[in-house]
């Protein structure tokens, strides 16, 4: 059985808005990424930097489709790659649902291990995106170690 997830929060902004601030990297590292080096587009590679992981982690943007959805891979655990879709889905004029899933772990200890860290991950960066957005707050200021 394939080890994957799906998390979902609304924010009440146009979809317009929403996607651009997970697309541009002065928006995303307002609320996620202590460091974006450039906006996602497809068929590039960008780097993403956590204050609570080192290093810089390649994201591999395989498509992207402006107000709709994103998808990336970047490494996990052992090598592999895993895989992140985002959906953005305009529920009426001021309000969006996000939908964010991620498989392609190993079907072993570490990559479960893996795959339960990242779905807390990525519900927390919704509720980021969620404060920032909808509030003009940044959650993790103040959060790392």
């Amino acid at each position: 059985m394939e080890t994957k997830f799906q998390v979902q929060l609304k924010i009440q902004k146009p979809v317009a808005e929403v996607f651009d601030a997970v697309v541009q990297p002065k928006k995303l590292s307002g609320y996620f990424v202590q460091h974006a080096s450039g906006p996602l587009v497809e068929g590039t590679t960008v780097q993403w930097r956590f204050a609570e992981v080192p290093g810089d982690h390649d994201v591999i943007v395989r498509q992207v489709v402006r107000d709709e959805r994103i998808v990336f891979e970047w490494p996990a655990e052992g090598g592999s790659l895993t895989r992140v879709e985002m959906l953005f889905e305009t529920l009426d004029a001021r309000n969006t649902m996000v939908r964010i899933s991620e498989s392609g772990w190993t079907q072993d200890a570490q990559g479960f291990k893996s795959a339960y860290g990242n779905v807390g991950g990525w519900m927390h960066m919704l509720c980021c995106l969620k404060a920032f957005l909808e509030f003009g707050i940044n959650l993790r200021a103040g959060g790392a170690l």
